[in-house]
Parts: C-alpha cells; structure tokens; sequence
C-alpha cells in the first residue's frame, strides 16, 4: 500500500469513529427529548455493560455452560456490592483485585 491509501485509510476510520458521536450531538442538541426517551437512553449503558460482563463472569469458555462456582463470579458478588455502595471506580478496581488475590490463596 502506499502512503496515500493509508492516510485515506486513516482519514476513513477517524470519520466512521467520529460521525456517530457528531450528528447526534449537531441534531438532537436543538431539541428537548421526551423525559421518557431520554430514561431510556439512561439505561443503555447498563444494558451494554451487563451483557459484556454476564457470559464472561458466568459461562465457562471449554463446555459454554453456566458455572455459578467461577471465580469470576464468586468475586464479582463482593466486588459489585462495593462498587455499589461506595461509587468509587478507583476502590472497587483495588477491592476487586484484592478480593481476587484472597480467592486465589484461599482456594
């Protein structure tokens, strides 16, 4: 490849990353959305969030069934009840990792 397609390369990634962030915020900043859709929009996050974490905390990637024993998941329990009371990205990082490391010499 040459430089020049490598740049239309570049230049055609930093607009496909760019674009769905920009009309968003060009089109719906002149309007006031509907309480309820803007609740919902709330959500999505969560939603994206729960579905990255539930098959990699819950299911076993040899046989793909569901194992409530992982370790994973045995310490996400404490792990999200911390990060849940204490809203601190930084403590549930290093309370996860601690609770972790205990697992791992405990078991």
């Amino acid at each position: 490849m040459t430089l020049f397609e490598y740049l239309l390369i570049l230049l055609g990634m930093g607009a496909v990353t760019y674009l769905p962030r920009l009309l968003p915020l060009l089109f719906l900043t002149r309007w006031e959305l509907p309480r309820w859709l803007v609740e919902w929009l709330e959500l999505i996050p969560v939603a994206i969030l729960a579905a990255l974490l539930a098959p990699a905390l819950l299911v076993d990637g040899k046989s793909l069934s569901v194992d409530f024993t992982r370790a994973d998941f045995i310490v996400a329990i404490p792990t999200f009840l911390f990060a849940y009371r204490v809203r601190s990205l930084g403590g549930t990082v290093v309370v996860g990792m601690a609770i972790y490391w205990l697992y791992g010499k405990v078991v």
